[in-house]
């Protein structure tokens, strides 16, 4: 009878660890989800697959008369904190896993509603960086810059002759979501 037992306990200790795996390899596999956003920032198809909470700066640079348009350089991580993209001009996004890259177009855009000034939230198309090889970015489509804070250009006044190529980084942060 003892036996008996002995393996009932055994069994149902041997379930209870199976489950208890099932239940977190669920959730470590768990795709991101999708963000509420303004309709005209919406993919018209797909899923997310990545999302990566970026921490850079917006390069702006002075032409004698107003601030061009900006140029990233920025670090994306994940959840857990880990270096999963560097995002760079063009708008360029580049896996640190694997060199896969994507380049990105404005397909419409909202203004940020963050307290405080913000750059605006983006909804752009992607497409394979040529030359890059194939890898986790190589299938997006979409890409969403959400939750801004911050890089902003300076005011107009600051840029004049004197100030003529003159640099000016500006501090950002935002969530981005890869569409496939």
């Amino acid at each position: 009878m003892t036996r008996l037992t002995d393996l009932c306990r055994a069994a149902g200790v041997g379930l209870a660890v199976a489950a208890t795996t099932l239940c977190v390899a669920q959730v470590a596999y768990a795709k991101p989800e999708a963000p509420t956003v303004p309709s005209n920032l919406a993919p018209n198809s797909g899923q997310v697959f990545l999302v990566g909470h970026a921490k850079g700066v917006q390069a702006y640079t002075c032409d004698g008369v107003k601030w061009g348009p900006s140029t990233p350089r920025a670090d994306l991580f994940d959840d857990a904190g880990n270096l999963i993209v560097k995002h760079s001009g063009g708008p360029t996004w580049t896996s640190t896993a694997d060199g896969s890259a994507v380049v990105g177009a404005r397909k419409a855009a909202t203004p940020s509603p963050a307290h405080g000034p913000a750059i605006d939230w983006l909804l752009l198309t992607a497409t394979p960086k040529v030359g890059a090889p194939a890898g986790l970015l190589t299938d997006t489509k979409f890409i969403q810059r959400l939750e801004t804070q911050g890089g902003t250009p300076p005011p107009d006044a600051a840029c004049k002759a004197q100030t003529l190529n003159k640099v000016v980084e500006v501090p950002y942060k935002a969530d981005y979501y890869f569409w496939k």
